[in-house]
């Protein structure tokens, strides 16, 4: 199973986005051998639309769940129509999020918001 997660840096010792469509980068977390890679998300820099371009950034990762503070409806849609599952994150460790993840601790997304359309 593969999982992603927005998040602030480049390492493990990073912090979890609050921004899904506009985080920085993606950690894309492969549990069956401990293995992650970490992308950049080219919809961060977007005029318009970066949730929908984030999540399809996500979805080209073939991942199974994506860990995520938030997440709009738009890239929610996106994302589903994918059968990815979303999780909300606890705190913003993300080793925390990832060992609560496995442990199946980690609740459903069940809040979606309307998007911060327009908003950088």
């Amino acid at each position: 199973m593969k999982i992603a997660i927005p998040v602030d840096e480049k390492n493990l010792e990073s912090t979890v986005c609050v921004s899904f469509g506009r985080t920085p980068y993606f950690l894309i977390y492969d549990m069956n051998d401990d293995a992650y890679t970490f992308i950049d998300n080219s919809a961060a820099t977007s005029q318009g639309g970066a949730g929908i371009k984030a999540a399809q950034n996500v979805v080209d990762q073939n991942v199974n769940a994506l860990l995520t503070p938030r997440c709009g409806e738009n890239a929610y849609e996106v994302l589903i129509g994918a059968k990815v599952s979303l999780y909300k994150t606890s705190g913003t460790s993300i080793k925390e999020n990832i060992a609560l993840f496995k442990e199946s601790k980690l609740p459903i997304l069940s809040e979606i918001h309307s998007g911060f359309h327009g908003h950088r």
